[in-house]
């Protein structure tokens, strides 16, 4: 008996569901693609580096046909060495959390969704590592069960080996599904290929998932839970070939960070903009800055308050200026700041200190605060904090919107003082500077708004600017999310 000789997929009823179990395979069933290689080159990539990564490209061709000719099992076991071997579980597990679960939304089978969302009890069979996809489908799919290949580790740190009975293919998934559910049978069972016949035999009801390449993504704003935080270096899935142009771009690309990063550091702002063109970095500007205030006694500085995307955000403002503009900040490594060309000020959550601070500095000229605290990727906003909308009424809102074809000029987990390198590595960078009008008396504190109010207001205005959406997610929640921390970078590091 053959995959095929099952129904397909779309003759599968949703009526009546809500109680009912599904039992459904990842890769290919779930998932659009039956390939996995770019799951693992994204772990291998954010936790061993450019390294590890080209060892399992150089590795590939071999586990295809392993794969495809000799044995699945065999194939997988060979890509889950070189992948996993000495790598610490807990790296493994907060890529698995941090970052795999952006490009796993990415690819969910529109069809395979439908029914097994309708699904009350939702169970996931797969090959791939457990530790791989149990954050995903538990935290983004609602699956109550995930049984995966599951890893050997020694003293904290992966061996590359599976535990018996090995990888879960074939009949392991039929004999895993009955350590589970013993003699009851699942209502519904979902597979793609020959291999997962022994486990759907044991549901009531089977479909089959035919291969359709061209069948488009689920849309992610139809899933259970928005992804909003996230993390890694690469902003593409690294297919075979994709990871091919990494690679081979990495040291040309980090030639031409340095060269970019000088040019920022030692160039004087005014005549920076024509130069960042020339190097390949474009910077787009919108709606009308607000000309430089002639400085009295009584007239404090300008605040431009701008949500915050990479550690580039206020050197492009003050590019776009026309003349340097200080920044406040929370965290920032010691290295960012020795290469800053503007000056920055360090903040130090201490409220009634962190507004002297301000004060002072906007006495002084004009100042670029980001009330989120953290750059953010996703097109959300985090909760502005509203100490800024205390301190002055002369407020400018900016937007700030950035294009990045290969690297995320941001990280919450890795090297901080690498932000910068990562960003400038892209072949162009863009940034489009939003500016919009000061706010008016109205939506200041001065006409009776609460500080709170305010800065509601101003995070509203630039994400309808953006086509954002508000939160009211902090800088504590995102790191809490992705890293297990609150985000504080030591003022020595």
């Amino acid at each position: 008996m053959g995959i095929t000789t099952f129904p397909t997929i779309e003759k599968c009823t949703l009526e009546g569901r809500a109680r009912d179990t599904v039992v459904a395979n990842l890769d290919g069933t779930l998932l659009r693609s039956k390939a996995s290689f770019a799951y693992f080159a994204l772990v291998a990539f954010d936790v061993g580096g450019v390294l590890r990564l080209l060892f399992l490209l150089l590795v590939s061709p071999f586990f295809s046909i392993l794969y495809y000719f000799i044995s699945e099992s065999v194939g997988l076991q060979v890509i889950i060495f070189v992948t996993f071997v000495g790598m610490k579980v807990s790296d493994i597990e907060s890529a698995a959390r941090a970052v795999l679960p952006k490009f796993y939304s990415e690819d969910l089978h529109p069809e395979s969704w439908r029914v097994f969302s309708s699904c009350g009890k939702r169970c996931v069979l797969t090959s791939t590592p457990r530790i791989m996809v149990e954050p995903f489908l538990k935290d983004y799919l609602g699956v109550e069960i995930v049984l995966g290949t599951e890893i050997e580790t020694y003293k904290g740190r992966a061996t590359g080996f599976v535990r018996s009975p090995g990888v879960l293919v074939g009949k392991n998934k039929a004999n895993a599904l009955r350590r589970i559910f013993g003699e009851t049978q699942p209502e519904i069972g979902l597979g793609d290929c020959d291999t997962d016949i022994p486990y759907m035999t044991l549901c009531k009801e089977s479909y089959y998932v035919p291969r359709n390449p061209r069948i488009k993504a689920l849309c992610i704003n139809k899933l259970p839970k928005p992804i909003i935080f996230h993390d890694g270096r690469l902003i593409k899935k690294p297919t075979p070939l994709m990871s091919l142009l990494i690679i081979l771009w990495i040291p040309f690309g980090f030639l031409l960070a340095c060269v970019r990063l000088s040019v920022m550091s030692l160039l004087p702002i005014p005549l920076q903009y024509y130069v960042l063109l020339a190097i390949g970095i474009r910077l787009t500007i919108k709606g009308t800055p607000p000309p430089r205030i002639k400085k009295s006694k009584d007239q404090s500085g300008v605040l431009f308050v701008s949500c915050h995307r990479t550690l580039c955000d206020p050197v492009f403002l003050s590019v776009l200026l026309a003349r340097s503009i200080p920044v406040v900040t929370y965290s920032l490594s010691r290295f960012s700041e020795i290469i800053s060309p503007i000056k920055t000020v360090r903040l130090t959550r201490d409220r009634a200190s962190d507004a002297s601070i301000i004060k002072q500095l906007l006495k002084k000229g004009d100042l670029i605060i980001f009330p989120e605290g953290t750059t953010s990727r996703e097109p959300f906003l985090l909760r502005f904090s509203s100490l800024f909308a205390e301190l002055t009424d002369e407020i400018v809102p900016v937007a700030m919107e950035n294009k990045m074809s290969m690297f995320h000029g941001t990280t919450t987990r890795g090297w901080k003082w690498m932000d910068a390198f990562f960003f400038l590595m892209n072949p162009r960078p863009t940034y489009e500077i939003t500016f919009l009008n000061k706010l008016s008396y109205e939506f200041t504190c001065k006409s009776g708004k609460s500080s709170h109010e305010v800065a509601n207001y101003v995070q509203k205005v630039i994400a309808e600017t953006l086509s954002y959406e508000c939160t009211t997610f902090t800088r504590k929640d995102k790191y809490m999310a992705l890293a297990r921390n609150d985000g504080t970078v030591v003022k020595n590091t």
